[in-house]
């Protein structure tokens, strides 16, 4: 048995303002119509022996993970939730201690869910190789060749040698961290050393054996954390008390680089962990300029310039080298050459306490997703979105009322003791302090446009009576 074991817990801070801490890079959909989170999935079709995946990822990200699941066939899947970030080591020891329960000493292959990975023939081909290693009880990685002297990549040196002619896989010498330019042009020239790509293949005993002797503190935290954890709903959840007891460290630091058992399966299929925004203009599309213009966008006489935009008309004019992120709330430019530094931009948004880096004007709920299109003194207007089957929670606010106007689909609406049925273009009144639900029984997404009025709009201003996705 192979169980796919996909870290999606990371923010994507280099990706902002299109990647936020609520919404990260692994949950878009960044290049065709599936996330990177998808797409990691659905390159493993096809592949013997694979059982259902382990998703580990942060709890406020579970009912986005989950749908997005749910939407290619993955059901059956085991969603871990991580209460606190720990890295990667503490959450690979609890994926392996579930996987313990779901087969006799299953192989693991370890993927993060935000990566790229162009030719999927090879990879599976360089997968193969990696299943054969861990079978014969090696911690198999793979290293990706290298195409430039990169200083944003951590680096594997391999021993090649007479003895290793004709091998696919060779033994590790050494995980080096991410050099200067000029070392960087040193590792390329001797053709020994590969980029770390962060993702590994091992037996599940193998792994929890070798991590026990190297990081033991990791693996009685992750254990502990396990005892305790409860089922709720499609989730594992963990004890919080216990994971916090777990050292904040990479698998790399915790076990890859303290072993002697650790092996590297070359990979050449155009990977990319797409880190920041001049790997995304390196993966996409270009005209003869040099431009990957993505959505509504004109351009004149521009060179080797991005300009990504998602609901307003951008206009470029003779710039060169540039990146033009346009988001409904932000807007980042950049010379291309900085995208390694976008995320102390990130900094300085904290530092003036303002929210940009958190989430999208567009928030995302289980049943859903709202838009805040317009605020001002005493009023916010919305445009909510409630997908087929979702509902609300049947609560009450004590400061605002909400004016609903259905623009399209079918609103089932629970006011006080009556229910009413709303079709297009009716509306409904919700009084401050009455007790009320929104639900979509049709079959096609509601659209409704929800005007709050009173002194205080803010979220926290709702008690929640029932709710059908356990929030409380």
């Amino acid at each position: 048995m192979i169980i796919p074991v996909i870290l999606a817990g990371g923010s994507g801070t280099r990706l902002w303002p299109l990647s936020r801490k609520h919404y990260p890079k692994q949950l878009l959909k960044l290049f065709g119509d599936k996330t990177m989170l998808q797409q990691t999935l659905l390159r493993l079709q096809g592949v013997p022996n694979l059982a259902p995946p382990i998703v580990v990822c942060n709890e406020e990200h579970r009912f986005m993970v989950a749908e997005q699941l749910h939407e290619i066939g993955q059901q059956k899947s085991s969603i871990i939730l991580e209460p606190i970030a720990r890295n990667t080591a503490p959450a690979l020891a609890l994926a392996a201690i579930h996987a313990r329960t779901l087969g006799d000493n299953p192989i693991l292959l370890v993927l993060s869910a935000d990566h790229m990975i162009r030719d999927v023939a090879v990879f599976q081909a360089a997968l193969a190789e990696a299943i054969s290693a861990a079978q014969l009880g090696y911690l198999a990685t793979f290293g990706v060749h290298p195409t430039r002297p990169e200083t944003g990549y951590g680096y594997i040196k391999t021993l090649h040698g007479p003895d290793t002619e004709g091998k696919v896989f060779f033994p590790v010498a050494e995980f080096v961290e991410k050099p200067d330019l000029v070392t960087a042009e040193q590792y390329l020239s001797e053709g020994c050393y590969y980029w770390n790509s962060g993702m590994f293949v091992f037996q599940t005993e193998i792994f929890l054996c070798e991590l026990q002797d190297q990081s033991p503190d990791v693996i009685v935290a992750a254990e502990q954390a396990k005892v305790w954890a409860v089922q709720d709903l499609d989730f594992i959840r963990v004890d919080k008390d216990s994971f916090a007891q777990a050292p904040n460290i990479s698998i790399d630091y915790a076990l890859m680089e303290k072993s002697k058992n650790v092996v590297c399966v070359p990979l050449d299929a155009g990977w990319s962990d797409v880190g920041d925004w001049k790997s995304f203009w390196d993966l996409s599309e270009k005209d003869a300029a040099g431009n990957s213009l993505i959505g509504d966008s004109i351009d004149i006489g521009s060179t080797n310039t991005l300009v990504f935009s998602q609901d307003k008309l951008v206009a470029t004019l003779g710039v060169n080298n540039l990146m033009i992120i346009n988001t409904p709330d932000a807007v980042l430019v950049a010379d291309k050459s900085q995208a390694q530094q976008v995320k102390s931009i990130i900094t300085q948004i904290e530092k003036q306490n303002r929210s940009e880096h958190l989430q999208h004007r567009e928030i995302y709920r289980p049943w859903g997703c709202y838009d805040a299109i317009d605020t001002g003194d005493r009023y916010q207007v919305n445009r909510i979105r409630v997908k087929p089957g979702g509902s609300l929670s049947l609560q009450v606010h004590h400061h605002r009322a909400e004016h609903w106007i259905v623009v399209k689909g079918t609103a089932l609406v629970q006011k006080g003791e009556e229910t009413i049925l709303l079709s297009e273009n009716e509306s409904t009144y919700i009084p401050v302090g009455t007790k009320h639900r929104l639900s979509n029984p049709g079959k096609i997404p509601l659209e409704i446009v929800e005007v709050q009025s009173g002194p205080y709009l803010q979220d926290d201003d709702v008690i929640r009576y029932e709710d059908s996705y356990g929030r409380s």
